[in-house]
């Protein structure tokens, strides 16, 4: 401790001040906060549907276990309407899966917008990663 900074690191004698930010940028908190709902939001969407998915199919008198209905995109809005278990399910993967691939994009927008180019390339490359990822998979599948 020095004369100048009697609390030293933390701004106080007792220590009871505020710790020092992880990250100096004065944007940042304000895209920590955003990622953090995206995340928090995504995962209760995801828990909520699911759980309703599943208690549909235990209400058709269906065991969780006993197998599912294939992935069709195009009936899960159908499914979702006449209250099918499979589009609610279905629904609630996709949001799971989805959730982080929003997480990258929202950053790399951050990032272009606090004019953080290494990052803005890094995120840039994930998200194709992500991209390459679910096409190759999409055609393992047929």
């Amino acid at each position: 401790m020095t004369a100048s900074t009697p609390g030293g690191l933390y701004g106080s004698a007792t220590g009871a001040g505020s710790l020092p930010s992880s990250s100096p940028e004065p944007g940042s908190p304000g895209l920590e906060r955003t990622i953090a709902r995206l995340l928090t939001g995504g995962t209760y969407v995801s828990i909520a549907l699911l759980t309703i998915g599943l208690g549909l199919l235990l209400a058709a008198g269906v065991g969780p276990l006993s197998g599912g209905p294939a992935f069709d995109p195009a009936s899960l809005v159908g499914d979702i309407l006449a209250l099918r278990p499979a589009g609610f399910i279905w629904l609630g993967v996709l949001v799971v899966v989805a959730t982080p691939a929003a997480r990258v994009a929202a950053s790399l927008i951050g990032f272009a917008r606090a004019g953080e180019r290494p990052m803005v390339v890094i995120a840039g490359l994930i998200l194709v990663v992500i991209v390459v990822s679910v096409a190759l998979a999409t055609g393992l599948e047929g």
